[in-house]
């Protein structure tokens, strides 16, 4: 491999941990700075990482940095990351890639322009567990594909999480939040998506934050928090979608692929490698599926890894900004769909991601 890709890291809130601990195995990539609008928070995550607190200011301008990772809220996804693109710096976003597809297209634009990148999370999708239960798939293990159920469900995250709000705000809410690790990982397994049906609902229960220096703060919900759709893809293939904050308890099955000849357990696509299943009609009784491909224990900034490799080899990244993009725009497809009592056509598509081999590691890509 040749040098690194420098990267700056922006907004150093929960999930950077992950990206902490993530990053020392991470090829091809060096972590060099960190910038928060805490000063305070920046300067205590700097020292603890042996890297440089800057501002956000400076760090956009540091022509040392080649890439960004931006963890910002995500109503700051696209202004920060159009910021980052002007500086001359490759992008990768926590997600949603934006607000809306109205937001998020200039984003796309000025990369291309540019000649930049922008990839996005989810990356969970790179795993061993999504890819082995792709791999599944493709080599014919339970027949032709038919559909699949996918159902994710919590009460809210205000029960862990200790500043909660953002997620009952535009952005936010059960299906911009969760959302993207099953739609991603519907699009990976069959493609892109042509048409949706939705419908979206939220309840009038008060909720509070029960955890940390905010507990018992009256949290404000401004987005649907029980939804349901009906995807068809342009293969033939028809996905339902259940993401809800209203659910106390559930026996509905996680991600469920139905062929012809038997089904797939998908293994939770939050995570990078928890096991898939499979049961066949020869074989009625579910069983692990051997590990078969996929990057092996990944975390949290494998598709910027991946992205890096692209760089440097002038080939597609797995995790980009185009099928954020796609995935927004299903989101925003499912929403308007519930609004208008109608069916939604898609109007962007994507390539499938190409499969991650077994065992790969970014720089063998």
């Amino acid at each position: 491999m040749g040098q690194p890709l420098t990267v700056g890291i922006i907004g150093v809130g929960k999930i950077s941990e992950q990206y902490f601990a993530s990053f020392p195995s991470l090829p091809g990539l060096e972590l060099v700075a960190v910038a928060d609008i805490d000063a305070a928070r920046t300067a205590e995550v700097a020292a603890a990482q042996g890297v440089r607190a800057l501002t956000v200011d400076e760090l956009l301008a540091d022509p040392t940095i080649d890439a960004i990772v931006n963890l910002t809220i995500p109503a700051a996804h696209v202004e920060v990351g159009m910021r980052a693109l002007s500086a001359g710096k490759h992008v990768f976003a926590e997600k949603p890639l934006g607000l809306s597809t109205e937001e998020a297209a200039p984003l796309l634009a000025l990369a291309e322009t540019t000649g930049l990148r922008v990839g996005s999370a989810p990356d969970t999708v790179l795993g061993t567990g999504v890819q082995t239960a792709r791999d599944a798939l493709d080599a014919g293990l339970i027949g032709a594909p038919v559909g699949a159920q996918v159902h994710w469900s919590a009460p809210g995250h205000e029960r862990w999480h200790p500043s909660p709000l953002f997620y009952y705000q535009p952005g936010g809410g059960p299906l911009f939040d969760m959302g993207p690790y099953y739609l991603t990982s519907l699009i990976t397994l069959f493609g892109p998506i042509v048409r949706v049906t939705g419908q979206a609902t939220r309840s009038t229960r008060d909720r509070v934050v029960e955890t940390g220096p905010l507990a018992g703060t009256a949290i404000p919900v401004d987005v649907d928090t029980h939804i349901a759709a009906l995807i068809e893809h342009a293969s033939g293939v028809t996905s339902t979608l259940t993401v809800s904050f209203e659910v106390w308890a559930t026996r509905s099955p996680l991600f469920e692929v139905y062929g012809t000849a038997g089904t797939i357990a998908v293994a939770d696509p939050n995570r990078f490698s928890d096991p898939s299943e499979i049961a066949t009609k020869d074989e009625p009784e579910f069983r692990e599926l051997p590990v078969s491909a996929g990057y092996a224990d990944a975390g949290r900034g494998y598709g910027l890894a991946d992205m890096a490799r692209a760089i440097e080899t002038d080939r597609p990244h797995r995790a980009s900004g185009e099928l954020a993009f796609h995935v927004l725009e299903a989101m925003e497809a499912i929403l308007v769909s519930s609004d208008e009592k109608r069916v939604v056509e898609m109007s962007s598509t994507v390539e499938r991601p190409a499969p991650v081999p077994l065992g790969a590691r970014p720089e063998d890509w």
